[in-house]
């Protein structure tokens, strides 16, 4: 097993062991995807200017379903944790290293959003209970790792536009992956280079997130009343 396979399998195992948890605690697994549910509005009023431009429309939607996306990913992650050796071993390395990046992001995302929900006493989201959840669990250096972990997949992304051996290797690669029990993977990398081609340069758009996630970020930490109601004024 590479270095990269085996901290694919650690940040699966991370994923896992918090969804064991949420697994016997009904209260903290209907907490939780109160609470994906509200980060997936959340991007969406965040973003609502790129989600209607037609250059960046699909790969916001990309980000917003993919990368940030209340949805079960159950599927996708027992594919990565079931086949990481064949995934080290037929991937060029440059896609083994998105993957690393995000399994490690998916690991960080469900941590954080569990002890968001530990720290709600309701399911019903709304502005005020989600800052004051977000304040209740700190982290302020695995926010910031997730904005980077997120960015280095879509930067990723965009540079395998400008490689066309890369992306012929992924077309080939196709039914490899399907009869190795990778189909979910592949779709998402097929997908994700499809979208970021079509955008034809993804460096403002990649831009934009950055600010406006750092800038939501610094806001929703900030516990002056200015910055409340800025953090505020920024929430569904």
């Amino acid at each position: 097993m590479t270095p990269e396979g085996t901290l694919i399998l650690q940040h699966l195992g991370v994923v896992a062991a918090e969804r064991q948890r949420r697994a016997h605690d009904a209260a903290l697994e209907s907490g939780v995807r109160a609470i994906k549910a509200y980060q997936h509005e959340r991007f969406a009023k965040t973003y609502a200017d790129l989600l209607s431009t037609p250059r960046y429309a699909k790969a916001a939607r990309f980000f917003l379903d993919d990368l940030y996306g209340p949805h079960d990913f159950n599927q996708r992650d027992d594919q990565f944790a079931r086949i990481v050796p064949a995934l080290v071993r037929l991937f060029p390395h440059e896609i083994v290293s998105t993957v690393r990046a995000l399994a490690e992001l998916h690991a960080i995302s469900e941590v954080l959003d569990t002890q968001m929900a530990a720290a709600c006493a309701s399911t019903e989201m709304v502005a005020p209970q989600y800052l004051a959840a977000w304040q209740a669990t700190g982290r302020t250096a695995d926010r910031e790792r997730q904005i980077t972990l997120m960015l280095e997949v879509g930067g990723a992304l965009d540079r395998y536009t400008r490689n066309p051996v890369l992306r012929h290797t992924l077309r080939l690669m196709r039914a490899p992956a399907r009869a190795a029990g990778m189909g979910a993977l592949q779709s998402f990398l097929e997908r994700g280079f499809d979208t970021f081609r079509e955008m034809r340069g993804a460096q403002d758009f990649l831009a934009t997130i950055a600010a406006r996630e750092r800038g939501l970020a610094l806001a929703l930490f900030d516990t002056t009343a200015v910055a409340r109601e800025t953090a505020l004024g920024q929430l569904p």
